[in-house]
């Protein structure tokens, strides 16, 4: 039998090492606290304060209208023919009085500067989406009729 070559035993040491290295990363890991899973969290701290079951049941007896403590969704409207002169400030005081506004934004040409006759209007409730249209579709904004449609991706 001949003795274990050089290269052999710097083989083995070398993977003894890789060995002792990978089982003091498994221990940090296991020390780690972010490393312990996904954090658990309540329906309360996802959804809000929602009423208990007493409560519902209760006012479904009485008859009494159920309160609904949902957010809002928000919905983009696509306003065209816009006319040169319309602004960003423009556009949002011609929607405010049909809904609450949270965007409005005139696009403008990157080079130039220049108004690229449409912009872009969020409304904050979908639900006054469709009366806004109804209302501001062929309305005259800067003297321009303008088009007001729901908004869709490109």
């Amino acid at each position: 039998m001949r003795p274990p070559s050089s290269d052999k035993r710097a083989r083995e040491a070398k993977r003894d090492q890789k060995a002792r290295e990978k089982e003091q990363r498994r221990l940090e890991k296991r020390r780690d606290p972010s490393s312990r899973g996904p954090e658990i969290v309540s329906a309360a701290d996802i959804v809000g304060d929602l009423p208990s079951i007493e409560e519902v049941m209760e006012s479904l007896q009485s008859n009494a209208p159920v309160e609904r403590r949902a957010p809002s969704i928000p919905t983009k409207l696509f306003v065209g023919s816009l006319s040169d002169r319309t602004t960003s400030a423009g556009l949002r005081a011609h929607f405010e009085p049909h809904g609450a506004v949270m965007e409005a934004v005139v696009i403008t040409d990157r080079n130039t500067g220049a108004s690229r006759n449409f912009g872009f209007v969020t409304m904050a409730d979908r639900k006054t989406a469709p009366a806004v249209i109804s209302a501001l579709h062929h309305s005259e904004l800067d003297g321009n009729r303008i088009v007001v449609n729901v908004a869709t991706e490109r």
